[in-house]
């Protein structure tokens, strides 16, 4: 007999275009019937505006509609602390599958809807689903405080034995690994992993297992088929509208007040994926610059994944716009670094080997230096500040993320000890650089790849 998955993943700023997340829960719905079953594999609750402003409540009223069979946790679903998650999971329709996550010596959730795997009945057949997330969240998310994140395989081996000795005819895994799904591909007998955490789509076949990842912002959902272990891929924006969740976020949008307008930009500054992850970028260097404006630092950096894809400025900017850009509650801090220190962290711009890196990707936005990187290499050619060379013994100020010296995934150079001042939340200084100074990056030569 034959199942279908419906898959979303990292919904994130979709949160904020009321009509795609409505096309999101009506391409479901049209997709559903007795034989389907329908998963997210985490990041659905935050991050962008209205879950900034509501601190993941809008997510409910997409569970709501949707009603899934279950979903799993991404990073960015802690961004508002373990309690507030377990708040969101606790009403949320859907209970929440996740074998690799504990707190205070036992499971995560135990006592309320946190379950390390679950079986679900579709259309006669038994399928078996356990969830997974990088164990790299309590690196890449301060928020998560006393939650301890789990050797993922060994956890993903314990619930594929459960399943199969339940009998189940097919088991997948909701992962938020990223690029670990392809060794837990490989160390475990699973038929398809729903995977998340990285925003390029991906449909691959690794072995006998199938992988889907939908990408972000809700514009693809995935439909797998079992026993065939085939994708099929549909475009949102193509799909009938659900008015009801569409109404729920653009009245949620109206009351969050945000659309006071900071600049008017005439040439669109674009938030592609290419734009953030693929070198220098106009909406990078806007970034960093108003980051050196606030701080009058040496260097300003930004890492790439600090800035969220979707629509881009263009027209009559709002301060909703920024938020979305960074919706991150956390401030701009100045460290003070050697040169030495300085050019290792530009070489850790190098962004495929992180966990939710790509090939080809890099991580780092600058301002007030240039860098030259040699991919074949893998080293730093050159790098200046002001004009000049860097020089190894001499200190230099940068303005960066606070989260940067809390991370020892992202640039590992960077740490608490280098944090000389505490400035304003990152999108303040976005609206204020742009109150004062506008919107109109220009692209300078700031990255080179040699």
């Amino acid at each position: 007999m034959s199942v279908r998955l419906l898959h979303y993943s990292d919904i994130e700023n979709a949160y904020d275009e009321p009509d795609r997340l409505g096309r999101l829960a009506g391409t479901i719905a049209d997709r559903r019937d007795e034989a389907t079953l329908v998963f997210g594999t985490g990041d659905n609750t935050s991050p962008g505006i209205l879950p900034l402003v509501t601190e993941g409540e809008q997510a409910l009223d997409f569970f709501g509609a949707v009603d899934p069979d279950a979903d799993t946790f991404g990073n960015h679903d802690f961004d508002f602390g373990p309690d507030r998650a377990l708040d969101i999971v606790d009403r949320a329709p859907q209970p929440w599958l996740c074998a690799n996550v504990e707190r205070n010596g036992g499971r995560f959730g135990r006592d309320g809807d946190v379950r390390p795997w679950q079986v679900f009945e579709a259309d006669g057949s038994r399928v078996g689903v356990f969830g997974l997330v990088t164990p790299r969240t309590g690196s890449i998310n301060p928020a998560t405080e006393d939650v301890s994140f789990t050797d993922p395989y060994a956890a993903a081996r314990e619930a594929v034995d459960a399943l199969r000795d339940e009998g189940v005819d097919y088991v997948v895994c909701l992962s938020h690994l990223g690029r670990g799904d392809e060794t837990l591909a490989a160390e475990v007998d699973v038929d398809v992993i729903l995977g998340g955490h990285n925003h390029a789509e991906l449909v691959e076949r690794l072995g006998d297992t199938l992988l889907t990842r939908p990408g972000v912002n809700g514009e693809v959902l995935y439909e797998v088929t079992l026993p065939e272990r085939e994708a099929t891929r549909h475009v949102v924006a193509e799909g009938p509208l659900d008015e009801g969740v569409r109404d729920a976020m653009a009245e949620r949008m109206a009351a969050a007040g945000v659309d006071d307008v900071v600049a008017t930009v005439d040439e669109p500054v674009g938030r592609t994926e290419a734009d953030c992850f693929h070198g220098e970028s106009r909406v990078g260097n806007f970034v960093t610059d108003a980051y050196r404006w606030r701080t009058g630092a040496d260097v300003a950096m930004q890492n790439a994944g600090g800035i969220r894809s979707g629509s881009p400025l263009a027209g009559e900017v709002t301060v909703g716009d920024l938020i979305s850009l960074i919706p991150f509650d956390e401030p701009l801090v100045v460290a003070e670094v050697t040169g030495a220190e300085l050019k290792a962290a530009f070489a850790q711009g190098e962004g495929s080997r992180l966990g939710f890196g790509e090939p080809e990707w890099w991580h780092a936005h600058v301002s007030g230096a240039t860098v030259a990187y040699d991919r074949d290499a893998e080293e730093l050619v050159s790098a200046t500040v002001d004009g000049d060379p860097v020089v190894d013994d001499r200190t230099y100020t940068l303005a960066i993320a606070d989260y940067l010296l809390h991370s020892d995934d992202e640039f590992p150079a960077l740490e608490e000890r280098h944090r000389v001042e505490t400035v304003d939340t990152q999108y303040r200084v976005l609206e204020a650089y742009a109150r004062e100074e506008g919107i109109d990056p220009a692209i300078e030569g700031r990255i080179r790849h040699v």
